[in-house]
């Protein structure tokens, strides 16, 4: 069940956000990947359930249910973050990201460090712009960054195409074929085949791609420019979480983030892959975060 909220931002617009686990928890805010929104949290309940932690998920400008914000740049979150915990009357919170969600939270350490208390990543993204070598990204993410690179419009128009087939709600007996077309991991395939985890996984794209294409299409943009902040300037602790067999961003890249962030623990988790870490592993990564 998606019971969401919103909270009015200075500039006007209305962000929305979600709320799982224990409603009384220690707060964790979630930052979705990409192509994703709020629901994605839905794989941390369970745990947060377990754990006492009440997960607060935000849809980004733009993307779902939060109204689309001109001229966004990555360095405009935190500030927006700032008003959702003020709004819920937190003072400080810890972070966690999945995936296209990592260059937000690292946002809000390197921003606003005051309020936050440590940021755990779970399969995350990297500053694309810093990359010399862009070997260890998903080929999918290669060819998008050359079309943005050289043909902007192009990688626009493929966007929209995307975005008509993906708010396609396919029936549950097709799951199996979709996730062979995917060409995913076997564990990733695996660790899907659970309907709570599918549903998380891809039913908060298709949602978000149903109704907010124009914002997926600026949050992509985001993850190819420049960050605005150094790696080495994040001093809140880090516990960077990745799998062995995550074809979206190779061990390489993981090991490169922990090299430049100061206060960093790499956990490298053997034989998982982008889906699989953060399914078969919240709770773990959810009590070692609530532990810092």
């Amino acid at each position: 069940m998606d019971d969401y909220k919103f909270v009015p931002l200075k500039n006007g617009r209305q962000l929305a956000f979600t709320e799982y686990g224990s409603a009384n928890g220690t707060p964790v805010l979630f930052c979705h990947g990409w192509p994703s929104s709020r629901t994605m949290a839905q794989l941390a309940d369970n745990a947060a359930r377990e754990l006492g932690v009440k997960i607060i998920s935000p849809d980004r400008p733009g993307i779902r249910d939060s109204h689309f914000q001109p001229n966004r740049k990555l360095v405009d979150w935190p500030d927006v973050v700032e008003q959702l915990v003020n709004h819920l009357g937190i003072e400080r919170v810890r972070v966690l990201a999945f995936s296209g969600g990592a260059p937000y939270a690292y946002a809000v350490g390197w921003k606003i460090p005051a309020r936050v208390r440590a940021i755990a990543i779970a399969s995350g993204a990297p500053p694309i712009a810093d990359l010399k070598d862009h070997s260890g990204l998903l080929p999918l993410y290669r060819k998008m960054i050359w079309l943005y690179n050289n043909s902007p419009q192009t990688l626009r128009a493929f966007f929209y195409v995307t975005g008509a087939l993906a708010s396609i709600r396919p029936p549950p007996r097709l799951r199996p074929l979709m996730l062979k077309v995917l060409r995913l991991r076997a564990c990733d395939a695996q660790s899907l085949e659970d309907t709570v985890a599918f549903e998380a996984c891809f039913e908060s794209q298709r949602r978000a791609w149903l109704s907010s294409v124009k914002g997926l299409i600026q949050d992509a943009e985001i993850f190819g420019q420049p960050w605005e902040f150094r790696l080495e300037d994040i001093q809140v602790p880090v516990r960077l979480w990745h799998g062995t067999e995550d074809r979206a961003f190779s061990v390489g890249i993981a090991e490169y983030m922990a090299s430049r962030i100061p206060n960093c623990a790499l956990r490298l988790i053997e034989g998982e892959g982008h889906y699989s870490l953060p399914i078969r592993h919240m709770r773990e990564i959810l009590a070692d975060l609530i532990a810092v």
